[in-house]
């Protein structure tokens, strides 16, 4: 598949400086002249500049997010170890908004194939369409996580930007490919009450933004079951992000976004990255493009610390089992030898055939230990009957 006619390179503005040799300028190869060999490349950045989806409309003329995150991202420090990252330049955008998921749907589809990772940068949140989309052929169900201030569940029609309305038309597409989501750092009184019922009822985990800030490691193991992740920079308070639209002061610190895209790079499962959301026009003084810059150098920090946590039961792991007094009768957890990661088997009450290792949090091990069964045993059950 030839990537190259969907991109327009990087402009001359971006390139042009020779850049200081521990920078990742220095180690990441751009499209500028000749199309980068994304098939032997770990991590391929893409550049979205499609609006159609949003309500605010496109950014002002010439002032095109991603490259302006470039701009701060290139001048960061490369972090330890050997890179092989790429950036592919900038999508054109399809003829319509539909065209454009169909494109994402194929080029990601196609990275995915090689085993190179996208990293999809700028555009409205709801772009993670095309990004869900490229899992179809997986022919599997899949597992999600969503960073916003609110999920994304209006009913989709006349009068409703496709933003608002992206996350219902993940969940009710067909043919049905979804095993799990988690909703991660939504507000509570911009969340309507009944979407927070259907996600319960469809046995999804969700966190509100004060329960990340609370305690920001228990969404790592939400993170680490993901085979892939869309952020909404809103989802970031708007003190530390002012580069969406409209402002809101209330959301995550920078501090947090940024573990959570540690997080989501260090997942070994984790297969496409988004960033969506960010708009230059509303960041006079850069400093939204230097935060988000800031939350795609953890991601990929996070890529290059990735670590297969593979072999439950052997001696990578510590085993303990927990006896209960019901139906089930046990629990097994695994905890990482090297990691501070937890693990707990699931199988279907009935059919011990069906079985599942899902990541969990020691609180889970705690809980069963006391002979309580954990929540997220019980939407495992539910997920998997």
């Amino acid at each position: 598949m030839n990537l190259a006619l969907f991109f327009d390179p990087l402009p001359e503005t971006l390139t042009a400086a020779v850049p200081a040799p521990t920078t990742l300028a220095a180690y990441a190869t751009r499209f500028t002249e000749t199309f980068p060999d994304w098939r032997n490349a770990d991590l391929a950045l893409i550049g979205l500049d499609e609006w159609r989806g949003s309500a605010a409309g496109p950014p002002a003329p010439n002032r095109h997010g991603a490259n302006e995150v470039r701009q701060r991202f290139y001048q960061l420090q490369k972090g330890t170890g050997s890179v092989r990252f790429v950036d592919l330049g900038n999508l054109r955008p399809g003829l319509t908004l539909e065209d454009t998921y169909q494109r994402l749907r194929e080029i990601i589809g196609a990275l995915l194939e090689e085993n190179t990772v996208p990293v999809l940068l700028g555009g409205s949140h709801d772009l993670d369409y095309g990004q869900f989309l490229a899992y179809e052929s997986q022919d599997r169900a899949i597992s999600f996580a969503v960073v916003d201030a609110r999920p994304d569940m209006a009913e989709p029609g006349p009068g409703t930007p496709p933003e608002d309305s992206h996350l219902r038309r993940l969940l009710v597409h067909e043919p049905n490919f979804v095993f799990s989501l988690a909703h991660l750092a939504h507000q509570q009184y911009l969340t309507p009450p009944e979407v927070l019922i259907a996600l319960e009822k469809l046995h999804f985990e969700t966190m509100s933004v004060g329960e990340v800030r609370a305690d920001r490691r228990l969404a790592e193991p939400l993170i680490r079951q993901a085979e892939f992740m869309s952020v909404d920079i809103a989802a970031l308070r708007w003190q530390d992000a002012p580069g969406y639209f409209p402002a809101n002061p209330f959301g995550l610190g920078n501090e947090e976004a940024t573990q959570l895209c540690w997080y989501a790079g260090h997942n070994e499962q984790l297969s496409s990255f988004g960033l969506y959301g960010y708009r230059a026009d509303q960041d006079p003084h850069g400093m939204a493009a230097a935060t988000v810059a800031t939350m795609l150098w953890y991601f990929v920090e996070g890529f290059y610390h990735r670590r297969p946590e593979t072999g439950f039961g052997t001696f990578r792991f510590l085993t303990y089992t927990v006896v209960l007094p019901g139906n089930p009768d046990k629990l097994v957890f695994y905890k990482s030898r090297r990691a501070d990661k937890w693990w707990m088997e699931v199988e279907r009450l009935g059919d011990n055939a069906v079985k599942r290792v899902v990541p969990c949090t020691y609180e889970d091990y705690m809980n069963a230990s006391q002979g309580d069964l954990p929540q997220r045993w019980i939407r495992l059950q539910a997920l998997l009957g």
